[in-house]
């Protein structure tokens, strides 16, 4: 059997065995070694085995994933979550959606300290959700709104699937964060724009809530302080040259601490419950690294990712069209992928290819930094669209009084929402690397 044929059924095995329910690590493992075995021999595929965990697990740019993990758990269990949206709810909930919108604030500025956005979806919504529900939110703009919004928690930095596609293609982690940074932003305001619209289509969907005196609208601010100073220490000191991101992230989790403990919000139970949620997140995000480096390997042997990208730079249609058949694909594949898996997968095989285009005249550095961030917020609508929108699943586990069909039903706007932004950075790659010639020029 050759090389592309032992590569497709390699792929088949894997999607067959995510399919039966397979943990997408060993689905990824396992197809993986076998097709590595069967190009080479037992004592090859033992001797892999044997320095392919190591060699993952020593890296020390890894180490920046469970401490931003940390970082978020400390805002979780410490209520700063709380306080944003009691803030946002405060400036905001006297108009039509409001409400709405305050979640979509908060998960925004609750992702600039988390890095997750399953940990964003599910934190907002246990806050947001019963103030919404009360105050006569139709379930499905409600649960919606905070699907969506969830997914600022990787849009908007720091985020953990920014940090892989960083390490994976060897590119500068502090430049993607900048160049994920006004398009995170747009995104908010996005999600805004696409509530207020709802809501005057459909008013009934939303009440609003009875505005709040000006000096107490002042005084929830106090409460979001600790927030906006880790988020200028931590970029502050990345981008002023004081830390590196990896040390950035320490000083992210230890401000968080503090907060926390400052605030009486953290306690000796949340502080294990941070270190053991964090743990769990790693010990699974390394699994799924181990997973995807087997299937890499094996891949490698094929040759498909060479091939690959020699076709596609003979392929005789326009370059844009190649990257937005790439972001379509990634859209499908996020119907049945979780994002850490796509990527882990997909960008070693994909990434020589795009690279190997010319697009807008970009050096290959920012070529490289606009590819990530279309390819994140690709990520994030393969989050809510159905039929296995994580973020959906982490909702309406929570909101258990709405059906799943409803959330999809008021999810269908956010994602128009999203293919329009997707569609401005495909064309004007400026959204993305503006900052990052602000910052480095």
């Amino acid at each position: 059997m050759s090389g592309g044929a032992i590569g497709l059924v390699m792929f088949g095995a894997m999607l067959l065995l995510m399919a039966i329910r397979v943990p997408i690590a060993a689905a990824m493992f396992i197809p993986g070694a076998i097709g590595y075995w069967a190009m080479t021999n037992d004592l090859a595929l033992l001797n892999t085995l044997k320095g392919s965990a190591v060699a993952r697990l020593t890296v020390y740019d890894l180490s920046v994933i469970p401490l931003f993990l940390l970082m978020g758990q400390f805002a979780t269990q410490g209520g700063l979550s709380r306080a944003l949206f009691k803030a946002a709810a405060a400036f905001v909930g006297h108009i039509r959606g409001g409400l709405g919108m305050a979640a979509i604030m908060s998960a925004a500025a609750f992702g600039a300290v988390c890095g997750s956005s399953v940990a964003t979806s599910a934190t907002i919504t246990q806050v947001a959700y019963p103030e919404m529900k009360a105050h006569g939110y139709h379930g499905r703009l409600s649960t919606a709104a905070l699907a969506t919004g969830g997914t600022l928690g990787i849009l908007i930095p720091p985020s953990v699937p920014l940090v892989v596609y960083a390490i994976l293609t060897e590119q500068n982690i502090a430049k993607l964060f900048a160049a994920a940074m006004l398009p995170g932003i747009v995104a908010m305001l996005g999600y805004i724009v696409v509530i207020a619209i709802y809501c005057r289509v459909r008013p009934d969907l939303a009440t609003p809530s009875e505005p709040v005196p000006w000096p107490q609208r002042f005084r929830t601010l106090l409460g979001v302080w600790p927030i906006v100073l880790i988020f200028l220490v931590v970029f502050g000191g990345i981008y002023g040259g004081v830390f590196s991101p990896t040390e950035g992230a320490a000083v992210g989790a230890i401000g968080t601490f503090v907060a926390g403990v400052a605030q009486r919000e953290l306690n000796l139970q949340g502080i294990k419950r941070s270190f053991y949620g964090t743990a769990e997140t790693s010990a699974m995000v390394f699994m799924i690294f181990l997973g995807a480096d087997m299937m890499n390997a094996a891949l490698a042997l094929t040759q498909m990712p060479a091939r690959l990208a020699e076709w596609v730079s003979h392929l005789q249609v326009a370059p844009l069209v190649i990257v937005g058949s790439v972001l379509l694909f990634y859209v499908l594949l996020g119907c049945v992928m979780d994002e850490l898996s796509m990527l882990l997968l997909t960008i070693p095989v994909i990434f020589p290819a795009i690279m190997g285009l010319e697009l807008w005249g970009l050096s290959p550095e920012m070529k490289a930094i606009w590819f990530g961030i279309l390819v994140l917020m690709t990520v994030g609508i393969g989050l809510i669209a159905p039929p296995v929108g994580l973020n959906v699943y982490v909702v309406n586990g929570i909101a258990r009084d709405v059906s799943m069909n409803e959330t999809y039903k008021g999810v269908l706007a956010f994602l128009v929402s999203d293919f329009l932004r997707t569609a401005v950075l495909l064309f004007f790659p400026g959204l993305a690397l503006w900052l990052v010639g602000v910052l480095y020029s």
